[in-house]
């Protein structure tokens, strides 16, 4: 059996559909602090200072498998509020509270994994999120962003060496935004007037653990780049989730947006 440790956003509820539609026996876990809108079956809540005893918790219930998804905020932990499970975790979740958020993830997926869970990643239980390489909207990219793709490559190449961001915006030559901690919608939402005409990026970071956090788009994602006046979207196929993918098309074409999945590799300005 499956816990979908189900943080904030689309991408719990899209998974959960897609089990509960399956048949598939699961149980959500809803981390204090972070409610989720994911339902379709029975709802855990803890908080990080319980989080060993979560796991027992699991392993009582007959779960083998582990999914994490959705967005979920570094937690603050109240050390006295730690109970004698978890105690012998802290030292290692105050490291990963303290990584970057790769590093942050490898250490939590580490935890689960000498619990004897096997872990999951989205894409294994909804492989239509990651759609195959092409443009499937009617809008195509211009010269210019095909010969911008190799800034946005150079660019999300430093934020992930970094473990900072995964996406930014490339807009007549030059980078005008990258993403920080607060994510991409908040970056859309700053963008200059300068960042007109250009488009969005996104990308996993080098060598990044692909079984969680892998970057995601979705009809929102659409949405805030035609409110910034970008021509596009850019993912790299394979890598970056497509939530709710037929909506994402439309809300491309009606706004004039192109949708390019560039086969990841060596960047050739083409």
């Amino acid at each position: 059996m499956l816990a979908l440790i189900a943080g904030q956003g689309r991408l719990p509820v899209c998974l959960a559909e897609r089990l509960a539609a399956r048949g598939a026996p699961f149980v959500i876990c809803e981390m204090r602090g972070f409610p989720t809108a994911a339902t379709g079956a029975p709802l855990l809540r803890f908080r990080i200072e319980h989080l060993g005893t979560l796991l027992d918790d699991l392993r009582a219930r007959g779960v083998d498998e582990i999914c994490l998804a959705g967005a979920v905020r570094r937690p603050e932990v109240d050390e006295g509020a730690l109970d004698s499970a978890t105690r012998p975790l802290a030292p290692r979740i105050a490291r990963a509270i303290a990584s970057g958020d790769d590093a942050a993830l490898r250490i939590i997926l580490e935890i689960f994994e000498e619990r004897g869970f096997a872990i999951r990643a989205a894409h294994e239980i909804a492989p239509e999120l990651l759609p195959p390489a092409g443009i499937p909207t009617r809008a195509c990219p211009a010269d210019n962003h095909r010969r911008d793709v190799c800034l946005a490559d150079a660019a999300l190449a430093r934020l992930g060496a970094a473990d900072i961001g995964q996406a930014c915006v490339v807009a007549a030559g030059r980078v005008v935004a990258t993403e920080g901690p607060q994510g991409t919608d908040a970056m859309l939402a700053a963008l200059p007037g300068a960042a007109r005409g250009g488009f969005l990026a996104k990308a996993p970071k080098p060598g990044q653990e692909r079984r969680a956090d892998l970057p995601t788009i979705g009809p929102g994602t659409v949405a805030a780049a035609a409110r910034a006046g970008l021509a596009g979207i850019v993912i790299e196929a394979g890598g970056v989730l497509v939530l709710e993918r037929d909506e994402v098309i439309a809300a491309c074409d009606d706004a004039g947006l192109f949708l390019w999945l560039r086969e990841a590799g060596p960047c050739t300005s083409s």
